[in-house]
């Protein structure tokens, strides 16, 4: 495994230093730190997708009533879509060198942020308390003690993973990822050949409803992981073509949510109870007695990993967000210190959680995508139509920089995006007047994506992209000084502006 070399020059033959725990946190990666192969952009993204949590969004379809086809129709058009979003934010990994979230502030402005920050957080610690239940419930079938004690350690594995970082989070993904390949191969053959699913019950209009609910569960299951992709492309050397890093993002991602969903859609269209965990050892089992359990066992290490993954971004995302206000100096100490905050938080949640986390893990998807569509609509306007990927990166540490502490066009944008959505929500405890009036159908990812993307680029026209140019220039410079002095010259602090 490649080591970070923040702290340590780069010997004769071009290898890094001896350190193991990664250096960086929210600040610039140097050129001269760059180094990885774009092909792990795929396994990361497939692994990092290929858990029971994937599964179960698969559940949503046949408990709708909707047939099979349609459940893995919908799940394969909605996981397809959501994915083409979180694969563009890939490419702005290598071209700033920094975390995904706090490339906000360009948008948002320093402070301004703080608004879709508050949501990413909400949604990491979301995601890993419905994580580390699954995982605990998965370990429990073949090992003894308590909920509690197993959330502890579990929990732990997942900080210890977050702490030593980026590198050996990409190679646990990696290793993982033909690991899950051959058993969910094996459980998937043996699923087709065994279970026979039931016929859908619903029927026209509500058929529709039914698909549009599980389209828009699975998009947003997908557009979630936006939030965290260039955390593990920023190491990328600059020069990768955008292309290779958007489609190996692409295929991973959303290879092993249309392969689990679908799985997910089988196993609940067959089994009285659809269940994760029993509904994995009943099939592997029956396949070949031990397997099913083993099944089991392996889908819940795969949840360590992502868990790691959530803490690690959400750690980011957080740091981010106080900086904003009070300076941080991004240290291996702060950083373990953030993850360790977070973490707690979600062990706290998850003892609380109520036994029907199945439901509310459906609504707490709609959310999601409720609150990430306007934020994801404005930043790939920008990026890609707006300033084209020009930025300077040190502005973005700047509150007296280019970007402003609160930036309007971005706040305005994200603001009236999701007041555009509100009237097509459809959830179990509240459903929008044209939701209504569409049979409970929920559409407003298209709306706000719409909304919050054309008001942003009308909102920028105006604005004085050639005034920024000098700005850019002295971050350049600035940039290809830290490179040249070596890494060790900041010592892991953002660059002083």
């Amino acid at each position: 495994m490649d080591q970070h070399r923040s702290q340590h020059p780069p010997n004769a033959d071009g290898s890094g230093g001896s350190g193991l725990i990664e250096t960086r946190s929210i600040d610039y990666v140097p050129a001269r730190e760059r180094r990885g192969k774009v092909w792990h952009q795929g396994p990361f993204w497939f692994t990092g997708n290929f858990v029971l949590t994937t599964m179960v969004t698969g559940f949503i379809g046949p408990a709708l009533g909707l047939s099979l086809g349609g459940s893995v129709l919908a799940v394969v058009l909605g996981a397809c879509f959501g994915t083409f979003f979180m694969a563009f934010h890939a490419n702005q990994g290598p071209r700033m060198g920094l975390p995904q979230m706090i490339q906000s502030r360009a948008q948002f402005g320093i402070r301004g942020a703080i608004v879709p920050f508050a949501a990413v957080v909400f949604v990491y610690v979301g995601f890993n308390v419905f994580n580390v239940v699954l995982a605990t419930q998965g370990l429990q079938t073949v090992l003894p003690g308590g909920t509690t004690l197993w959330y502890a350690l579990l929990i732990g594995l997942a900080i210890v993973l977050a702490v030593v970082g980026h590198d050996l989070l990409h190679v646990v993904q990696r290793w993982l990822t033909y690991l899950l390949i051959v058993v969910f191969g094996v459980l998937t053959v043996g699923a087709i050949a065994h279970l026979q699913p039931h016929a859908g019950t619903t029927s026209g209009g509500s058929t529709f409803t039914a698909f549009l609910v599980v389209f828009s569960a699975a998009a947003g299951y997908q557009i979630s992981y936006a939030i965290y992709v260039s955390d593990y492309s920023r190491y990328l050397p600059k020069d990768v073509p955008a292309k290779k890093v958007i489609w190996w993002t692409y295929l991973g991602a959303a290879g092993s949510a249309v392969w689990l969903m679908s799985l997910g859609s089988l196993l609940a269209s067959a089994l009285p109870n659809p269940d994760a965990i029993a509904g994995l050892r009943q099939v592997g089992n029956d396949i070949l007695p031990g397997f099913g359990t083993f099944a089991v066992v392996v889908s819940s290490l795969a949840l360590i990993s992502i868990m790691a993954v959530n803490a690690y971004g959400a750690m980011l995302t957080s740091t981010s967000a106080v900086d904003a206000f009070r300076k941080v100096r991004p240290t291996v100490k702060a950083r373990v210190a953030g993850i360790v905050v977070i973490e707690l938080v979600v062990f706290a949640v998850a003892l609380a959680l109520p036994a029907d986390y199945l439901a509310n893990f459906n609504n707490f998807v709609l959310l999601m995508l409720y609150f990430l569509i306007p934020w994801t609509a404005v930043n790939l306007v920008d990026f890609y139509f707006v300033r084209r990927g020009h930025y300077a990166i040190t502005a973005i540490f700047d509150p007296r920089g280019i970007y402003g502490r609160w930036s309007w066009q971005g706040l305005t944008a994200y603001t009236v995006g999701f007041v555009a959505m509100i009237p097509f929500f459809a959830t179990s405890f509240w459903t929008g007047p044209v939701a209504k009036a569409l049979g409970g159908a929920d559409i407003s990812f298209a709306v706000g994506l719409l909304v919050a993307g054309v008001l942003y680029y009308v909102l920028t026209r105006g604005l004085d992209l050639s005034a920024e140019e000098a700005a850019i220039a002295a971050s350049d410079r600035a940039l290809e000084g830290e490179d040249a002095e070596g890494p060790e010259a900041h010592n892991g602090t953002p660059l002083a502006v």
